[in-house]
């Protein structure tokens, strides 16, 4: 009984990191869209985005079905206190490739970008899709070491995405007040998916330590 118990606990683990693998791709695609105004590619986004959704909602199901029939203590709790919090932040990672994919689509068959912040978006795309690929096999590997270090990964996309204020800031900016929205927009979508993906890092080190990093008082986390 213990047993099947146990197996329930890295089943759910292991839908979360191919949930995160999935979100990843949803980026990765949505990216491409946007970089190459492909509408194809701008709709498998938007039409897979409820995959996502179901994923989430099948690991709250069993979450909550283990917690009222099995009242998990210590580490297994946490497991499953973690995982639906993090199952969480990943359907948000879902939506904000939706929202990349919703833009190229809405700007198709033009561009939603501008020639010259294009780079800046494919090294956001990359970093990105790096960042959930990363955190799908922190996931799977419980590995604390490398959960700590995703938030510093993180740091070149907040570096990018304030860079782009100056970028359309500048006197030098000659597209205009609705392309600087959508890059704004557009900036925000990829450096908030990267705050999520290192939320659900975190989610990993709080299984294995009993702490959440920037919570309890511990400097190493």
């Amino acid at each position: 009984m213990r047993e099947a118990y146990h197996d329930q606990l890295e089943q759910l683990a292991d839908q979360l990191a191919d949930m995160t693998g999935m979100v990843a791709e949803a980026m990765q695609n949505a990216t491409a869209a946007l970089l190459q105004a492909d509408l194809g590619l701008a709709e498998q986004v938007i039409s897979g985005d409820q995959k996502v959704d179901d994923v989430r909602s099948s690991i709250e199901e069993q979450s909550y079905a283990l917690l009222a029939l099995q009242a998990p203590v210590a580490t297994d709790l946490r497991t499953v206190l973690a995982v639906i919090h993090a199952a969480e932040s990943v359907e948000r990672m879902g939506d904000l490739a939706l929202h990349v994919a919703k833009a190229a689509r809405r700007r198709h068959p033009a561009s939603a970008l501008p020639e010259d912040v294009r780079p800046y978006f494919a090294e956001m795309g990359q970093i990105a899709v790096k960042l959930a690929n990363e955190a799908a096999e922190i996931i799977r590997e419980k590995d604390v070491d490398r959960a700590r270090s995703l938030e510093e990964e993180d740091d070149a996309m907040d570096d990018i995405h304030r860079h782009l204020f100056s970028v359309i800031m500048d006197k030098e900016w000659q597209h205009g007040v609705p392309a600087a929205v959508d890059v704004t927009l557009l900036g925000r979508f990829y450096e908030r998916y990267g705050d999520h993906a290192v939320s659900v890092a975190k989610r990993t080190v709080f299984v294995v330590t009993g702490r959440m990093p920037g919570y309890g008082g511990d400097e190493n986390l």
